[in-house]
């Protein structure tokens, strides 16, 4: 590949002289060009098809990097949602005691108050 760049300037400073060269030497010497030319465009092209493969399998990464994020969010609030429906269910239970306790008094002195 570095030849194929290399060659071209010492073609280009070449240039001059060919006109003292034969046809047929001409005709090789341009068909070398043409040839460094088009190995030159394929491989920019090649490299450009592997700066988009290179682009492709980042976003791939990345998207899938924000899936596991957005889906270990969704767990996280799914398990605070159960510790919170958990301790309101132990709130109930304990305020329901607590009522049970304050009218078991209640009746307890009302009893007491009766006799």
């Amino acid at each position: 590949m570095r030849r194929i760049f290399l060659a071209l300037p010492a073609l280009m400073l070449a240039g001059s002289s060919l006109a003292a060269c034969s046809e047929k030497t001409q005709d090789k010497t341009a068909a070398a060009a043409d040839s460094a030319a088009n190995d030159a465009q394929n491989a920019a092209k090649d490299a450009g098809r592997a700066a988009d493969k290179a682009a492709d399998s980042v976003g791939a990464a990345a998207d899938k990097a924000l899936d596991n994020a957005s889906r270990a969010a969704d767990k996280a609030a799914d398990d605070a949602g159960r510790k919170i429906d958990k301790a309101a269910d132990k709130a109930g239970t304990a305020a329901d005691k607590f009522g049970n306790r304050v009218k078991q008094g209640a009746d307890e002195a009302s009893d007491t108050l009766k006799h």
